[in-house]
C-alpha cells in the first residue's frame, strides 16, 4: 500500500487522503457515554434496593443500540461531522433516563399519585421510547438532508409554520397556568420545543439577505452605533410577538427563548453591539410591562423573590422552588449519592421542570458543574461548527441552533437555582418529556449535517496544463 502525493510546479502539495474523519474518536467517546449512565443506573439500584436493578441488562442493551445506530449512520452519511456532539447528547440522554427512573422509585410519588389518580405510571419507559423516536428523527435528518443549504429555500414557509405552532396552544387548556401544550387524544406535544428550530431556520434565511441593511448605522451615541429607524422594524415585530406569547399563553420561557434567539442571530449577522443593548432593554421593558397585569407572571416573580415566604407559598399553591433550593443546599459539594436524596419532595415536576434539583442534591456542586460543562461543550461545538461553515446561511443557522440550546439551558437552570423567575421549560435531554428530547435530537442532527459540510475537505484543484507534474511514490 503506497501513499500517493502529487507535487505541482507551484510547490503546492495536495494529499489524496483528505482530512481525518474522527469517527474512531467518536466511537471511543460513545463507549464512555454508555458506560457512565449504566454505572449510574447500577448505583441507584444498589442505593435504593441493595441490589442491581433487574432491568439493568435491558437498559444497557438499549443504550448500546441507540448509540450504535447513531454512530453507524453518522459514520456512513456524515463522516466528517463533529466527533463530540453525538457522544455528548447520548451521555446527557442516558443520565436523564437514570434520573427519571430514580424518581420513579420514590415511595412518596407513588403514594401521591395513588391518592390523586388511583395508580402510578412510571415515566422512564416512556422516556426511553421518546428517546428512540428522537434518534429515529436524528437518523432521518442525516439520511434525507444531504445539504443544509436546502433549508434556505423554506425561509418564509418556516416562518408560517413556526407562527402556527406558536399560536396552537392558545386553543387548548392551560397546564399549571401556562398554555404551552397541544393535547390530541393521548398525544401531548409542546410545540415551543420544535419552534426554536423552525424559527432559527427562518432567522438564518432572513438575516442572510437583510444583514447589510441592518448593519447600517445612522448616528453614534455613547459609544454605540444606533440603527436607522426603519431598520428597527424587525426587532420591534419580534418583540411584539414575544409579548403576545407571554400575554396570551403566559409562557415566559418560550417568549424569552424566541426573542433572545433573534437578538443573538441579529448581533452575529451585523456585528453591531447596539442590537444587543436594544434587545436587553426591550426584553426588560416587555417583561416588566406584562408583569404589571398578568397574574401568572406575577406569581412566578413573587415566588422567585420570596421562595420561602409562607404567604407566597399559600398564594401560589406551591413550594417547589423552596424545595429545589433546599435540595441544592443539602447536596453540598459532593452530593448525597445516587438514589439517596429527597428531591421527590418537589412533587411530580421533580423529573421534568426541576430535574436539576436531583442532580444538585445527589451529585452535589461537582455533579452540577459537570452536567453544565456537558451542555457548554455542546454549545461550544455548535459555535465551532458555525465558524468552520463556508456559507453564510450555515454560519447563521449553526449559531442560531447553538444559541437556542444555550438559552434554554440558561433559562431552565437559572429558574431552578433561583437566578431568574421560573419559566416552565425543560432541561434538554435530561428532563422527562417527549417533545423536548425529540426536538433536541433533531437539533443535534442538523448541527452534525452542517458540521459535516464544513469539515469535508474541498476537492483537489485541477492541475494547470502548463505546470510541470511529478509523481512521488513512497513505499
Amino acid at each position: 500500500m503506497s501513499n500517493l502525493t502529487t507535487t505541482t510546479g507551484s510547490n503546492t502539495t495536495v494529499s489524496s487522503g483528505g482530512l481525518p474523519s474522527r469517527r474512531n474518536t467518536e466511537l471511543a467517546m460513545l463507549v464512555f457515554a454508555v458506560l457512565i449512565p449504566v454505572f449510574a443506573y447500577a448505583n441507584v439500584g444498589l442505593a435504593i434496593n441493595d441490589k442491581l436493578p433487574s432491568g439493568m441488562l435491558g437498559y444497557g442493551f438499549g443504550m448500546v443500540l441507540l448509540a450504535g445506530v447513531g454512530h453507524l449512520v453518522v459514520r456512513r452519511y456524515a463522516p466528517y461531522a463533529d466527533p463530540l456532539l453525538l457522544p455528548l447528547a447520548t451521555l446527557l440522554n442516558g443520565l436523564g433516563l437514570v434520573l427519571i427512573w430514580r424518581l420513579d422509585q420514590s415511595e412518596r410519588l407513588h403514594q401521591r399519585a395513588e391518592n390523586l389518580f388511583g395508580s402510578f405510571t412510571p415515566d422512564a419507559p416512556k422516556q426511553l421510547l421518546y428517546s428512540a423516536i428522537g434518534l429515529a428523527l436524528f437518523v432521518a435528518i442525516l439520511l434525507f438532508l444531504k445539504d443544509h443549504r436546502v433549508l434556505q429555500r423554506y425561509t418564509y414557509i418556516s416562518m408560517a409554520v413556526g407562527l402556527v405552532l406558536l399560536v396552537l396552544p392558545v386553543f387548548f387548556k392551560p397546564v399549571n397556568g401556562a398554555r404551552i401544550w397541544v393535547s390530541i387524544g393521548p398525544i401531548n406535544l409542546q410545540p415551543g420545543e420544535f419552534v426554536k428550530i423552525i424559527i432559527a431556520i427562518f432567522f438564518a434565511g432572513y438575516l442572510m439577505v437583510k444583514r447589510d441593511a441592518l448593519a447600517l448605522a445612522s448616528r453614534r451615541f455613547m459609544g454605540l452605533y444606533l440603527p436607522r429607524g426603519r431598520d428597527l422594524g424587525p426587532i420591534l415585530v419580534i418583540w411584539g410577538l414575544s409579548l403576545m406569547i407571554l400575554v396570551f399563553e403566559t409562557d415566559l420561557g418560550t417568549s424569552l427563548l424566541f426573542f433572545g434567539l433573534f437578538v443573538i442571530m441579529l448581533y452575529v449577522a451585523t456585528e453591531r453591539t447596539s442590537w444587543i443593548v436594544f434587545g436587553l432593554l426591550l426584553s426588560a421593558g416587555g417583561a416588566s410591562l406584562v408583569a404589571t397585569f398578568e397574574p401568572h407572571v406575577q406569581d412566578r416573580v413573587q415566588a422567585w423573590l420570596h421562595p420561602f415566604s409562607q404567604e407566597v407559598i399559600q398564594a401560589t399553591g406551591s413550594d417547589q422552588i423552596a424545595q429545589a433550593l433546599w435540595a441544592f443546599g443539602s447536596g453540598g459539594v459532593l452530593g448525597t449519592g445516587w438514589g439517596q436524596g429527597n428531591s421527590d419532595l418537589i412533587g411530580f415536576a421533580a423529573n421534568s421542570d426541576f430535574i436539576l434539583a436531583t442532580v444538585g442534591e445527589e451529585l452535589g456542586l461537582t455533579g452540577m458543574m459537570a452536567v453544565l460543562l456537558l451542555y457548554g461543550l455542546i454549545v461550544e461545538r455548535g459555535v465551532r461548527t458555525a465558524l468552520a461553515a463556508r456559507d453564510p446561511f450555515g454560519k447563521l443557522l449553526a449559531v442560531g441552533l447553538s444559541g437556542a440550546f444555550g438559552l434554554q439551558v440558561f433559562v431552565v437552570a437559572g429558574g431552578v437555582m433561583g437566578l431568574i423567575p421560573l419559566t416552565g421549560m425543560t432541561m434538554p435531554f435530561l428532563a422527562s418529556g417527549g417533545s423536548s428530547v425529540i426536538a433536541n435530537w433533531a437539533l443535534i442532527g442538523i448541527l452534525l449535517r452542517i458540521s459535516d459540510t464544513a469539515r469535508r475537505p474541498a476537492p483537489a484543484p485541477a492541475p494547470s496544463p502548463d505546470a510541470e507534474m511529478t509523481q512521488v511514490v513512497r513505499p
